[in-house]
């Protein structure tokens, strides 16, 4: 079985050659490490490894692995479903937000944040009920509504896509989310995943939420 730091440095390999065929830096590239379901030793071996970010989808479990790994200078992203009533919490213990997709999220994102928090609207690409995220019609809306906060800083955006047993198949969901990170002039485009991130990479991604590739099956 491949270590955390084999299958890392393969992952980063990747990274450059995608970035290579589409002309980028892979410096403009940030690997989110997604941790869900991940014990903190395999995470402290990830970060050992030279992993910098960290993804989180569940604040209960998250919370628990932070304390455990304090001793670790690593950016922690807040990546799942967000309650309105849980804001407080990660705002005191995540450094990026990349779920909001309603007003009153963000309105309690920005009220609870003592310092500027950066944030992602998550935009649901593929109509899918059972995922979050804001529709693309709804998008300008909620871009507006940043312009009133004082702490909540908007960054750019962040989609799931359907998932597609060709990454090319989801190529289009990609395209159509830069092309919206575009038309609001937005740097960041969290996008891509184990199975399609050089895809992600091609059409744009600044961050790729790495999970199974990293860390192998979910057991």
């Amino acid at each position: 079985m491949t270590s955390i730091r084999e299958n890392y440095d393969r992952i980063l390999q990747t990274i450059h050659r995608a970035a290579a065929r589409s002309g980028r830096s892979p410096q403009t590239i940030q690997l989110i490490a997604v941790t869900k379901t991940v014990s903190p030793a395999h995470i402290r071996e990830a970060i050992e490894a030279d992993v910098r970010h960290i993804g989180e989808n569940r604040i209960q479990e998250a919370l628990p692995k932070r304390e455990e790994l304090l001793d670790l200078a690593v950016t922690w992203h807040f990546i799942g479903h967000l309650q309105t009533n849980k804001a407080r919490k990660v705002v005191e213990n995540f450094d990026w937000v990349q779920c909001v997709d309603r007003p009153e999220l963000a309105e309690k994102l920005n009220q609870a944040a003592t310092k500027p928090l950066p944030a992602l609207i998550e935009v649901n690409l593929g109509g899918e009920l059972t995922k979050s995220g804001i529709d693309p019609d709804g998008l300008e809306g909620l871009v507006e509504t940043f312009k009133k906060y004082d702490r909540l800083k908007l960054r750019g955006l962040m989609t799931i896509p359907p998932f597609l047993e060709n990454p090319e198949d989801v190529r289009p969901y990609f395209r159509k989310l830069r092309k919206l990170a575009e038309r609001f002039h937005l740097p960041e485009l969290s996008m891509g995943m184990s199975h399609d991130f050089e895809v992600a990479i091609e059409e744009g991604a600044t961050m790729v939420r790495i999970g199974t590739s990293l860390f192998g099956e979910r057991q």
